[in-house]
């Protein structure tokens, strides 16, 4: 080759000669020796875009000199507006000192009444000056913000930029905007009316700042690049300070309005972290659809692996940049969980979604809703280890910390699918009563009771069966599983769609049992009445069960979000008639009360039945009104009541044996005040007429009677009050109801007679008949 060939050919540029920039394009161009040939076509269009770009510069440095003219003419309108305010006012206060020398004390009047006119020109004038002052300030401070921008805008379209001046230059417009923004607040905070000038303001920083962020985010990831990052799965900073000043902005314009946007963004660096890394993981997960707890193993294995880096590297640089509220740990568990909820909502549960489509519909234990569950239970501990991580740092979860469990929990998948929600909630109820059914259709079950481990602090009395703690064993298990949702509302939700069902099968179980034996033998067979004494049993340990649960700031919290959207839906008239219903405390309210109320029915029912029989067993007692006038030979009490009280005795002890303490005492005192009616209408105001030994015997009579109830209280007599009472006024002497028959009601009260009306104790005294 000649000289002159040597001259013609262009020596090209050592890499560390090019800029970052141009060396990644070249690289990305000509990866390949192929690729050398397509270079003309390249330098072709790369030149067209040049000329482009060329006539974009001529034109922005074309509307940057209209500007600047602008600004100028602006600049000496505000200057002549000043001299010739200032010369008004030297013209005005001479006048005025003129006028008060020539016209003395009047001059010196009107000088007064006109100085709060004056005053307040004055004050107008000083405003509008500030106000010039302060728009001239940030229309050059937003002139810098935007030069910086422009310039670190512009870097790539030259060959040779300079990286640290773009860096310094991006510094700078951060360091301007926070000195914008401070100029700002205070506006906000002094001079509210200026709102326009602080949205003008505003408009022109944001569309800066939309240039200006992507620029940071694309520093995050080059920075990530040169650091390796991310990190082979295979295998076993720039400045912060620029969110942080985001962040203040949004405070500012939203004062007044929900802040919930502004308290808290996700940490940029932190994203660009996990972006990449997430990208990889999918390649692995797309992977084990059908074995979800490998992706659920590596998601957590990544998360534990650098989450310590995030305290240690991370956390000093954010402290420094004076990021408030923002842990890096947090963060980045959040990001992860975020990037694995994504997934799971994009490819795995439409994919279980398909698989019970599919399905049939009668198949009750299908592979599809096993899989489901599964999927479930791997989400739930998957859920407990990532709270752990958070935890670790010291953070303490609770839940009225909403959104922070949304942001580290898998089962933020079903905050924008609550028809997931309802499908998952059908599922685990289905599944539970498959489970139930056998249990109650064991009579086994029915008759044993529950010993050892129970889910009750207050079970000592209830001889409830193991049917009742089988439902309970359930619905703990669902309340468990759900607690993993993030929100209230989906708690509840929840709950309502899958908890609220399984008490209400409870409950048709014992009603069915009880109306079967009732229609049987009508509760007059020892079974009968034992099988609903079982069943009453289940219903107060249930319910007992249900009311402890129900004082748990768990189910609380459910009480009062219900009661919020309550409030929020009736008219804000106080006087509505809607509000002056009572609250629902506990979801399981509804339940309660019909579980209270069939209890006190069955127990009722109880006591109606032996009342009848004994009734039956009385009536030639009863109806032997001659008995009364003369003792029988022999016999202390009558042979007639034997019969009805050995029936009595009978029938209670089997109820006593089979009904719990606690619905007992309902049944003997409902019994004892039946009985008490019978005695009191059929003999003591029966017109009868009682003798000296009719009425010992009558008093006899009464006294077995009590006896019986003194098994289950010390006073038997307090709860067959009217007998008590009428036995009373028989046993007074003669002058005494003589007494009773003149003073009314209030001899009456006087002498402990309190459960009787006046017309009744007459009727009583003049059945007695004194005999010498």
């Amino acid at each position: 080759m000649n000289e002159g060939d040597m001259d013609s050919v262009q020596t090209l540029s050592l890499p560390s000669d090019l800029s970052p920039s141009a060396f990644t394009f070249l690289n990305a161009k000509f990866h390949t020796k192929d690729s050398v040939d397509e270079a003309p076509s390249l330098v072709s269009e790369l030149q067209t875009q040049c000329s482009d770009l060329d006539r974009a510069l001529v034109e922005l440095n074309r509307r940057l000199g209209a500007g600047l003219v602008a600004y100028s003419s602006f600049s000496g309108q505000i200057h002549d507006l000043f001299s010739d305010v200032n010369a008004k006012l030297t013209a005005f206060m001479s006048s005025c000192s003129s006028s008060i020398i020539a016209d003395g004390p009047s001059g010196e009047k009107n000088f007064r009444e006109e100085l709060p006119a004056l005053a307040k020109e004055v004050a107008r004038l000083e405003t509008v000056r500030v106000y010039a002052e302060t728009a001239l300030k940030l229309d050059s401070l937003v002139g810098d913000i935007e030069d910086a921008v422009s310039y670190t805008m512009n870097k790539n379209l030259r060959k040779h930029s300079s990286s640290q001046n773009s860096d310094e230059m991006r510094l700078l417009a951060i360091k301007t905007l926070k000195t914008t923004e401070e100029v700002l607040t205070t506006i906000t905070k002094t001079h509210p009316q200026w709102k326009h000038l602080v949205s003008a303001v505003d408009h022109r920083v944001d569309r800066a700042l939309a240039i200006l962020r992507p620029q940071a985010i694309a520093d995050h990831r080059a920075l990530l690049a040169s650091l390796g990052w991310p990190p082979p799965l295979s295998s076993s900073a720039s400045d912060s300070s620029l969110q942080e000043l985001q962040r203040q902005r949004k405070s500012r314009q939203l004062e007044g309005h929900d802040l919930k946007v502004a308290q808290h963004q996700p940490l940029w660096a932190i994203e660009e972290l996990v972006n990449p890394i997430s990208l990889a993981s999918q390649q692995h997960f797309s992977k084990w659809v059908n074995k979800p707890e490998l992706i659920f193993t590596l998601a957590y294995k990544i998360s534990r692996d650098y989450v310590d880096s995030m305290d240690e590297l991370l956390q000093p640089l954010v402290d420094e940049a004076k990021l408030v509220g923002y842990s890096c740990r947090e963060e980045w568990i959040s990001a992860m969980v975020t990037s694995l909820s994504t997934y799971l909502a994009k490819e795995i549960f439409p994919n279980y979604i398909n698989q019970l489509e599919g399905e049939s519909a009668t198949s009750s234990i299908s592979s599809a809703r096993i899989s489901w569950l599964h999927l479930i239970d791997l989400m739930i501990s998957f859920d407990k280890r990532i709270k752990s991580l958070v935890e670790h740092s010291g953070i303490l979860l609770s839940f009225e910390e909403d959104g922070i469990l949304q942001k580290i929990s898998s089962f933020s998948v079903f905050c924008d699918r609550p028809d997931w929600l309802d499908l998952w909630a059908e599922i685990e109820l289905n599944d539970a009563l498959d489970k139930l059914k056998s249990v109650t259709d064991e009579e086994k079950n029915w008759r044993k009771q529950i010993e050892g481990v129970v889910l009750s602090s207050c079970t000592d009395g209830y001889k409830s069966p193991l049917v009742s703690n089988a439902f309970l064993q359930h619905l703990a298990s669902l309340i468990d599983r759900c607690r993993s949702l993030p929100s209230v509302t989906l708690r509840s939700r929840f709950l309502k769609l899958a908890a609220v069902p399984i008490v209400r099968n409870f409950f048709d179980c014992i009603l069915i049992r009880c109306q079967e034996a009732e229609g049987l033998t009508a509760l007059t067979d020892d079974d009968a009445l034992i099988k609903v004494a079982i069943s009453i049993n289940a219903a107060h340990y249930f319910e007992s069960v249900l009311r402890e649960w129900s004082e748990d700031v768990f189910f609380l919290e459910m009480g009062m979000d219900q009661d919020d959207k309550v409030e929020l839906s009736v008219n804000p008239d106080r006087d509505n008639e809607g509000l002056s219903e009572s609250p629902q405390i506990s979801i399981f309210d509804g339940d309660i009360k019909k579980l209270e109320e069939f209890r006190k029915e069955w127990v009722e029912k109880i006591s109606v039945v032996i009342l009848r029989g004994f009734d039956a067993r009385l009536r030639e007692y009863v109806k032997n009104r001659r008995q009364w006038q003369h003792s029988e030979d022999g016999w202390t009490i009558s042979k007639t009541l034997i019969e009805a009280l050995d029936y009595l005795q009978g029938k209670m002890s089997v109820v006593e044996k089979g009904l719990n303490s606690r619905d007992f005492v309902g049944a003997w005192r409902s019994l004892a005040g039946g009985i008490d009616r019978l005695i009191f209408t059929g003999i003591l105001i029966g017109n009868v007429k009682f003798h000296n030994g009719g009425l010992e015997r009558f008093g006899n009579d009464l006294g077995v009677l009590f006896g019986v109830f003194g098994a289950w209280c010390l006073r038997p007599e307090g709860f067959f009050p009217k007998a008590s009472e009428g036995l009373k006024l028989l046993r007074m002497e003669e002058n005494k109801m003589h007494e009773c028959l003149a003073g009314g009601k209030n001899w009456l009260k006087e002498n402990g007679i309190r459960h009787l009306t006046v017309t009744e104790a007459e009727k009583i005294v003049k059945s007695r008949v004194f005999t010498s």
